[in-house]
């Protein structure tokens, strides 16, 4: 079973998927900081100020001054700021993948377009053509 567990382990698929998972990862949170820190403050600042991953529901009846006061006091709250800020992480993550899979389809229909060159003649149908050549200049 080790061995065929190996197998599997060493076949190029999986290492390809193990690679695409740490680069994704690691895509996720340059896109996290992107849409935390450059693309929501100025979203917020046009909204008059709104700080979206502050914004939640509190369930609790009680006043609190942040969300994170409200976590803190262990208050239900439904914090849909968070969940505005994942969508946006989410479109622009998918919008990359889109021009990343768009670019590489383009590619493979370039090769499919371009004719493959016509094989070299063995020799064999050389010396054929030269023969039917003499046999027809007789």
């Amino acid at each position: 079973m080790f061995k065929e567990f190996s197998d599997f382990i060493q076949r190029g698929n999986v290492i390809d998927l193990a690679v695409a998972v740490i680069i994704g990862a690691a895509f996720n949170s340059i896109v996290s900081s992107l849409v935390e820190d450059i693309i929501m403050p100025p979203i917020g600042w046009l909204f008059g100020g709104v700080d979206f991953s502050n914004l939640y529901i509190n369930l609790s009846g009680g006043t609190f001054e942040s969300l994170a006061a409200a976590q803190e006091a262990g208050a239900a709250t439904i914090n849909y700021g968070i969940f505005i800020n994942t969508i946006v992480n989410f479109l622009i993550v998918a919008f990359v993948i889109f021009l990343i899979i768009r670019q590489i389809n383009r590619m493979k229909k370039e090769e499919e377009a371009s004719p493959a060159a016509p094989p070299e003649p063995t020799n064999e149908e050389k010396l054929l053509a030269e023969i039917r050549d003499l046999l027809k200049s007789r």
